[in-house]
């Protein structure tokens, strides 16, 4: 986008500033002249203001930040707080907001240059420093639904509340509230995200095409509920592995998101035993029987975990904790049982 185009952008939402930030900032609220607000992510709070009239001390729209020294205008506000990494969406956001046309498309020699790649490890960073707590949220009402209440040890899911969904490049921009789940490596460190785009209304999946996507480095990655330790579980979604934590709270588990990447995990150095919490179908007897060979090349012994019917998480829903409870005692190591204080009830 051409500069010019961008300051007219800027300046377009300027004479809508406080109009922009109830939208944008709604954790924050006016006070004389100003907007207060925690941060430009919509954080509660006081210590960055955005100016809403035109004044000899600067033009409406513009912020500061007084703790952090970050100031910007309000094509910043509606980048960070929608988690936005791309510019051309941001100004996508902007025009729908002001409810303009969109641009002609620009000549290719005039593409401009993004901030992060698409779908790349930092723009996954990004978006979940952009993400909060997910309690009291959707995503804790969508877990509830799905029978997962105990949320001990799930820091690495977070919540955005509106999370820029396209289905491809042609269709229009969406924003829907998302879980955010991020994708670390074994030393803890973010390589990827994912999301899942939730309905308000219905506490489920977002009605759309692909409600789940992932972004980042994927591959030997995954999302870890604990680290580290002789024992781990692992499988393929992430309701599927928190639906088993009910019952197995204290055991490091961790979420592949799919029969490919389960199947590629990195294996721990102090890792003896793995579980690997299967789902009832060919591709999940795939992952299962790669997991088992590669763990044994290396000594780990390898325990198959089975739902008895499509998943863990119909298995909850459908059968209830109890019987979830049983059926794991039934198939874990004897020592495990003890170990692991909610079987051992």
């Amino acid at each position: 986008m051409a500069r010019q185009d961008a300051s007219d952008l800027a300046h377009s939402l300027g004479r809508q500033a406080e109009a922009v930030c109830r939208h944008y900032l709604s954790s924050g609220r006016r006070e004389g002249r100003y907007w207060l607000v925690g941060d430009v992510r919509n954080t509660p709070g006081r210590s960055m203001y955005v100016r809403l009239k035109d004044s000899p001390k600067g033009v409406a729209g513009k912020w500061t930040d007084a703790a952090t020294g970050e100031h910007g205008d309000l094509l910043d506000v509606i980048r960070e707080s929608c988690g936005l990494v791309d510019f051309k969406d941001v100004a996508d956001e902007a025009r729908t907001f002001l409810s303009m046309p969109p641009p002609e498309a620009e000549p290719r020699f005039q593409e401009r240059q993004r901030s992060a790649p698409i779908g790349s490890p930092e723009a996954a960073r990004r978006l979940i420093g952009m993400s909060q707590p997910i309690t009291g949220t959707i995503v804790q009402a969508y877990l509830r639904e799905r029978g997962i209440a105990d949320l001990r040890g799930t820091g690495n899911l977070r919540f955005h509340p509106r999370c820029y969904y396209r289905p491809d490049e042609h269709a229009p921009t969406e924003t829907w509230p998302a879980m955010i789940a991020a994708v670390t490596n074994l030393d803890g460190k973010i390589m990827g995200a994912h999301r899942t785009w939730l309905d308000p209304r219905s506490r489920d999946k977002a009605p759309i095409d692909t409600p789940r996507r992932a972004m980042g480095d994927l591959l030997g990655n995954a999302v870890h509920f604990g680290f580290g330790g002789e024992v781990m579980a692992a499988g393929e979604g992430i309701e599927t592995v928190l639906s088993l934590r009910q019952v197995l709270p204290d055991m490091p588990m961790l979420a592949a998101l799919s029969a490919a990447h389960l199947a590629a995990i990195l294996f721990p150095d102090t890792l003896r035993r793995l579980y690997i919490v299967r789902d009832n179908d060919p591709a999940g007897d795939g992952a299962r029987d790669s997991l088992i060979e590669r763990a044994s090349a290396v000594g780990i012994d390898a325990i198959v975990i089975s739902p008895a019917l499509g998943d863990f998480n119909e298995d909850l829903r459908s059968l209830g904790i109890e019987h979830l409870r049983q059926q794991s005692r039934m198939q874990i190591a004897p020592q495990d049982v003890a170990r692991f204080t909610a079987l051992a009830a």
